[in-house]
């Protein structure tokens, strides 16, 4: 290959203005990257969190034991931070009112509270992923249109109309239409994945709060027949 079409050739001596395109674009390829990396790396410490707590929550283990054993709200995740969240609100109205449905509706209100902010560290940056996969072929294709209208400023002033005078900002365009694709690609599949993926963590985080309001609601029945008799 000639080296005058080399590409790390005709990146250096691109236009100024393709060039900060090809910048721009190789920036969000790499920053893109690096949410890639730590929210597969946050998706997996859910999982395997909620595999862990489900499994001692369904061992039979008591309530109020495995409240005690969970660390502090700040350092859970999870189904683990929904089961804190709602079992201390359980725990705080239960001396405080005698109507089964007022606890409930709290422990309730708690649950929601804690798993919208786990659909918000789950979703964290994914809005970054979305943009650079919809915005990064439009970005390309502004630097081949300016690469394009410089091969045709550049035809024109030449005495000669020949394929060397025009193949260096023509190669250069299809550059930054590449560099488009490179960074959108692994934007969008990544982001279509990890979405699918935090749905599904939400989901099993709204079934398991479903389940515990179901037992704590017969736990308080339990407690209302107990008191009858």
């Amino acid at each position: 290959m000639n080296d005058a079409m080399s590409i790390p050739h005709l990146i250096m001596n691109a236009s100024g203005v393709v060039q900060a395109v090809m910048l721009l674009l190789l920036l969000g390829s790499l920053l893109s990257w690096v949410v890639i990396f730590q929210r597969s790396f946050v998706m997996r410490r859910a999982r395997r969190a909620h595999r862990d707590f489900e499994d001692r929550f369904w061992s039979g283990v008591d309530l109020n034991e495995l409240y005690r054993e969970t660390p502090p709200e700040q350092e859970t995740l999870g189904a683990e931070h929904i089961f804190r969240a709602g079992f201390r609100e359980f725990n705080r109205l239960l001396p405080k009112t005698r109507s089964p449905q007022a606890i409930l509706d709290g422990v309730q209100r708690s649950m929601r509270v804690a798993w919208s902010r786990e659909e918000d560290r789950l979703n964290l940056h994914l809005v970054f992923l979305a943009t650079v996969a919809s915005s990064s072929p439009y970005i390309g294709l502004f630097g081949t249109v300016w690469g394009i209208m410089g091969s045709f400023q550049s035809l024109s002033m030449a005495q000669q109309a020949t394929l060397a005078t025009v193949a260096p900002w023509i190669a250069e365009a299809l550059i930054a239409t590449a560099m488009g694709l490179f960074a959108a690609i692994p934007a969008v599949i990544f982001y279509n994945r990890l979405s699918a993926e935090s749905s599904r963590m939400l989901g099993k985080y709204e079934d398991f709060a479903e389940e515990f309001h179901s037992i704590l609601h017969r736990n308080l029945q339990g407690r209302g027949d107990a008191a009858a008799d």
